[in-house]
């Protein structure tokens, strides 16, 4: 499976960098159904002047489109940093089946405040290809500060 993992957050990563060329934090997400990407979101706060249009946000929408539903159960989401309190309340509701996410979030994230936030079905793997999503991150916000 982790061979699949990496693969999918390297396409994750793509969206990331589509964030970073846009001057939005450098998040991309990608949603998986059997096998086949079926969203690819990034970050778009800036551009749609929306604080709510994360990455992961995007990426539900977009699944629940292409899946016809509400509930992504059968879905994995690939994201590059651990999704914040509020994609993973929105993440709950989903019911999404499998989060898989790169840099953790020590600020931020979901589990830093409340883990049990998500579907309790919901599993999650952590860590896949951690020093990219990290080092995208910590080039956009040198970027910023200097």
């Amino acid at each position: 499976m982790e061979l699949n993992d990496e693969h999918y957050m390297r396409e994750a990563l793509k969206e990331a960098v589509k964030a970073f060329e846009a001057d939005e934090v450098p998040i991309g997400a990608v949603v998986v159904a059997n096998g086949r990407i079926i969203a690819r979101a990034h970050n778009l706060t800036e551009r749609l002047t929306d604080v709510t249009a994360h990455a992961e946000m995007q990426a539900i929408t977009a699944a629940a489109n292409a899946v016809g539903g509400k509930y992504l159960t059968d879905c994995t989401m690939y994201v590059t940093v651990e999704p914040c309190i509020m994609c993973g309340g929105a993440l709950g509701w989903s019911q999404i089946g499998r989060i898989v996410y790169g840099a953790g979030d020590n600020r931020r994230g979901y589990s830093r405040l409340q883990a049990a936030i998500l579907h309790p079905k919901t599993e999650i793997v952590s860590g896949i290809l951690r020093e990219e999503c990290e080092s995208l991150m910590k080039t956009f916000f040198e970027g910023k500060r200097g």
